[in-house]
């Protein structure tokens, strides 16, 4: 299991929209907005890292009002 956090920035007024949207996502496990430089944070769980990357780039990057993401991968000890 591959644990990601991805620090999503939206356009000015969508993050209504975007998190309307990034709800609807199965593997995204918790989706929390933001004050400051990032506007949500969202917690996702997938198979692998490459499942993961697939995640960002194809189902939460295409949304309209998405401008840029940042990805934090999370590790076990």
């Amino acid at each position: 299991m591959a644990i990601g956090f991805v620090l999503i920035s939206t356009a000015p007024a969508k993050e209504h929209e975007v998190y309307n949207a990034l709800s609807k996502i199965d593997e995204i496990k918790e989706l929390h907005p933001l004050f400051g430089e990032y506007d949500l944070i969202a917690k996702i769980e997938a198979d692998d890292f490459n499942a993961l990357g697939q995640i960002v780039v194809d189902s939460i990057r295409t949304i309209a009002g998405v401008i840029d993401t940042k990805t934090l991968t999370g590790i076990q000890f």
